[in-house]
């Protein structure tokens, strides 16, 4: 696989962005247990690289230090945001906000002109960030979260082509999955 990295500076030195990798999935999984009260497996995430051929994981790095990554499958002109996460020591920092604009751009990059995700009724704070970014609610999915029956909140958002000219994207290039 090829890959190219891309970024911009932040705090303490440039971001990166690229595509996910099999060397990535012991972080991630330590990065799930920190987020989310039902953590994806390594084993979920093996399937998603290997063999989910609409998936799509970016990892934000900085100086070599995984800080961040996100998933989205890409159907038609839809980009799914399957899950987004920061580690916990790196959150409050706009982090995430940088992250989700990055696959914003890609998915837009890729032909994508809408964007979906489901967040916790409860998660306010997740809810601010994806308003800002655009995202605006469309529905209710009554007791999707398996941990406590929550329900979630559908959002869509979307995604203006002239607003992400000329990013390059890490591994945008058909083909470029690893396997």
């Amino acid at each position: 696989m090829t890959e190219r990295a891309y970024g911009y500076e932040a705090d303490g030195g440039e971001l990166q962005f690229r595509l996910m990798t099999m060397d990535d999935l012991d972080t991630i999984v330590q990065i799930e247990k920190e987020s989310f009260a039902a953590p994806w497996s390594e084993e979920a995430f093996r399937a998603e690289l290997t063999q989910n051929m609409f998936a799509k994981y970016m990892i934000m790095e900085q100086d070599g230090i995984l800080l961040g990554y996100g998933g989205m499958w890409l159907i038609v002109d839809e980009a799914h945001v399957t899950n987004i996460a920061v580690r916990e020591p790196y959150r409050g920092k706009g982090l995430g906000e940088k992250l989700l604009r990055e696959m914003m751009r890609t998915a837009s990059w890729l032909g994508m002109l809408r964007m979906t995700l489901e967040v916790r009724v409860s998660n306010e704070i997740a809810q601010s960030l994806y308003r800002k970014l655009g995202f605006y609610g469309a529905g209710l999915r009554p007791g999707y979260y398996s941990d406590n029956g929550e329900d979630a909140l559908i959002m869509w958002a979307e995604l203006v082509p002239e607003e992400n000219a000329g990013t390059e994207i890490a591994g945008a290039a058909e083909g470029e999955r690893s396997s």
